[in-house]
């Protein structure tokens, strides 16, 4: 990697651990209803002590004593309720996640990309969306693919479009700086490429280059509440390892709109615990947690 000049620092809340405050029944079930109706997410009774775990802190913050006073203070603020679904959601990820992805594009996809410009049956822009982008460890494992493969200077354009629910998460992803032991993940042209290593006071750091920066752009986006924005069509969606937090009836509503935004012979994938498997959203499997879009789809 090449040194690059000290940058700002990506910031997060501190989690530190506070001693959990008490949750009734009737509370929990409130919450659970509430999440799952803005968020999709079904919470389980295993997963109550999460919920008080990682609600307690906010409590302490705001000098409130009970769930109680919490869900009524959500009810009536947006701005809480988003940063509450942000304490909610589990982040999980880093770079070339589920290497077996990334070497279908290489070996399937990209080939035909490459001869489907070459004989002017399709155009060198590409399009992918990462719907679940997290601190952007996909997304930008995505860009770095595509920039070695579909390079500028051969006129392909490439754009990542990489949402997530969580505003925290996406302004780490937006700062593109990481622990440098997260470059274990990264091949290593890839890192000598795309990755400026710190100096000074960000030594033991990473940050993505700035082309490689400038081909992302980052939203906020719910999945489960409507309306989207106008956000076009893709040729890969990726919605890795969300799905599994979704009820049968969400999930399927979901990836039926995140179908409507993929190209025909576009790719759609999932996480490897995930399988849309009986949901009848007009998908043709075509390896494991990789689909296509069935031609009546949409």
């Amino acid at each position: 990697m090449s040194a690059a000049a000290p940058w700002g620092r990506a910031s997060a809340p501190d989690w530190a651990r506070a001693e959990p405050l008490p949750i009734s029944d009737g509370e929990y079930s409130r919450f659970q209803r509430l999440v799952r109706q803005e968020a999709g997410i079904s919470l389980t009774d295993a997963k109550r002590s999460l919920l008080v775990g990682r609600l307690t802190r906010r409590l302490r913050e705001l000098g409130l004593s009970s769930f109680e006073a919490y869900y009524q203070l959500v009810e009536r603020s947006a701005d809480e309720q988003v940063y509450m679904l942000d304490c909610l959601s589990t982040n999980e990820t880093h770079f070339f996640r589920e290497p077996q992805h990334f070497h279908f594009l290489c070996e399937r996809v990209f080939p035909a990309w490459r001869a489907a410009a070459a004989a002017g049956a399709r155009s060198r822009q590409l399009r992918v969306w990462s719907a679940a982008c997290s601190t952007g460890e996909e997304p930008f494992s995505l860009a770095m693919l595509l920039c070695e493969h579909f390079p500028a200077a051969e006129g392909w354009r490439v754009e990542v479009l990489a949402t997530d629910l969580s505003t925290r998460v996406l302004r780490a992803a937006e700062a593109a700086t990481w622990p440098i032991a997260r470059a274990r993940d990264i091949p290593q042209a890839y890192l000598q490429r795309y990755m400026l290593e710190g100096t000074g006071p960000h030594a033991g750091q990473m940050r993505a280059s700035a082309p490689l920066r400038e081909c992302i752009r980052w939203a906020r986006l719910n999945l489960v509440q409507q309306p989207w924005p106008a956000l076009g069509e893709f040729d890969l969606v990726f919605c890795r390892n969300v799905l599994m937090y979704f009820d049968t009836e969400c999930k399927a509503q979901v990836v039926r709109r995140l179908l409507q935004h993929l190209v025909p012979g576009g790719h759609f994938f999932v996480g490897h615990a995930e399988s849309l498997l009986g949901l009848q959203v007009g998908v043709v499997p075509l390896a494991p947690t990789i689909y296509g879009r069935a031609a009546s789809a949409g």
